[in-house]
């Protein structure tokens, strides 16, 4: 119901972009359609560039969670993936993923065309190039979480070869399945912002990867012993966390794909809401679990729990309540609690926890959309998760191989005593602590 206040408000507005006012009980003013262009090309915008300074928070992330010797490589492996993500989004990916799939397994190869300058066709609703830069980013997430399952013991060429097939081609065709109107799609498959297309399979991916590289030396010994390898800085892990869960608005929110009407910016609103629910939820329950489990709580813990709560939730943002927004979270918290040492009696060496954040809290999220959207079968939900894993595990083993066979994919044991910043990148993050150095 308008109020004066909210009337005259909705009358200004209307007389400013052009829109003829209607105050009928429970009505929405009407827009044009130049104005819902704008929101909507606003909307993939600002959703993507949250998405994008997700990189950021990768690298933070990254960065505090690896040895010091270790650091400047992971930044490096960050900003490029993040530049071959998007190069490569733009050769092949887009196309592959959303055009010409029609109920198929793969769309178009070829380079993605932009809006012509001047001049922009409103029958799409939004900027074609505002959509090619939200989806991009998506992209670039993908490999960002092979980076970390795999850090400290990569060379890095292989990686970024490894990032340009990921970027280009696995992601792309497998994203087409849902997203681009593909095969699964067409069975009623749900993942709303991608707990299956983005994290699980970055998860599958980083999984092949670290089961054909190894462990990092020292890390597991003859007897089941794990030995701890701290990372850096706490403080770069938290912020980096902190800029990931800032991130996350604009990848949920904005996957609501539209912003002209008052249904979707009140659904959008709904989308932030229980995205920072389930983040909280993580949170705690990590927290709690620690607690009771190890005597002490841990903040690697902490902070992936906020994460698995985030990527739990994406496959479903919207249609939870906040209560099932906080279940949904705080089993994802729980997953990282019991998966990361099951990972470590495995001999499964992931330094970050990317594993137990995005793949299984991935598919935990997936599976569960049938329980706030009637629209959805567990059949279907889990059709799709096996999907996606077979075949991203599939692709991505066979390309490991081949980059091990070729150039080979690991640093010597007297390479990764030194460190990659030193053998790799010649420049050390923390250089004043770096042995043999000086400081001036």
């Amino acid at each position: 119901m308008y109020t004066r206040v909210s009337k005259g408000a909705a009358l200004l507005t209307a007389l400013f972009i052009g829109a003829t006012p209607a105050f009928a009980q429970d009505a929405a003013p009407a827009v044009s359609p130049e104005v819902q262009y704008i929101f909507n090309t606003l909307l993939f915008l600002i959703g993507g560039f949250l998405v994008m300074w997700m990189a950021a928070g990768f690298a933070m992330l990254e960065a505090g969670l690896v040895r010091t010797k270790n650091v400047s490589m992971q930044c490096l492996k960050n900003i490029a993936l993040y530049s071959i993500a998007g190069l490569m989004f733009w050769i092949t990916g887009y196309n592959l993923m959303y055009t010409g799939v029609d109920g198929g397994f793969i769309g178009s190869f070829g380079p993605y065309s932009f809006d012509p300058v001047g001049g922009n066709a409103l029958d799409t609703g939004y900027s074609t190039a505002s959509d090619w830069f939200f989806q991009m980013v998506f992209c670039a997430t993908t490999a960002s979480i092979v980076s970390g399952t795999l850090a400290e013991r990569i060379k890095l060429w292989p990686f970024l070869i490894f990032t340009v097939v990921l970027t280009g081609f696995i992601y792309p065709i497998a994203g087409s399945w849902q997203w681009g109107a593909g095969w699964l799609s067409e069975m009623g498959f749900a993942d709303f912002a991608g707990s299956t297309l983005v994290h699980s399979v970055g998860g599958w991916a980083a999984l092949s990867g670290a089961l054909i590289l190894g462990a990092r030396t020292g890390k597991y010994g003859a007897n089941g012993q794990v030995t701890p390898l701290p990372g850096s800085s706490m403080p770069l892990a938290t912020l980096g966390t902190f800029i990931l869960w800032l991130g996350w608005f604009g990848f949920n929110g904005a996957s609501q794909l539209a912003m002209g009407t008052i249904g979707d910016v009140s659904d959008i609103s709904r989308i932030f809401a229980n995205t920072n629910m389930a983040a909280a939820a993580g949170v705690v329950v990590t927290i709690v679990l620690t607690q009771i489990m190890y005597k002490k709580v841990d903040v690697t813990m902490a902070l992936n729990g906020a994460l698995a709560g985030l990527v739990s939730i994406t496959a479903e943002p919207l249609a939870p309540s906040v209560f099932q927004a906080v279940l949904i979270g705080g089993v994802g918290g729980a997953i990282v609690v019991f998966v990361v040492p099951l990972l470590d009696k495995l001999k499964i060496d992931d330094v970050v926890g990317a594993i137990p954040v995005h793949l299984v809290a991935g598919v935990w999220g997936t599976l569960i959309v049938p329980l706030s959207n009637s629209d959805a079968s567990y059949g279907t939900q889990l059709t799709g998760i096996v999907a996606y894993g077979a075949f991203t595990l599939a692709a991505s083993t066979a390309f490991w191989f081949l980059l091990k066979a070729t150039m080979g994919i690991r640093v010597t044991k007297e390479e990764e005593a030194l460190g990659l910043d030193k053998v790799e990148i010649g420049i050390e993050a923390y250089p004043e602590f770096g042995t043999g150095s000086q400081r001036f």
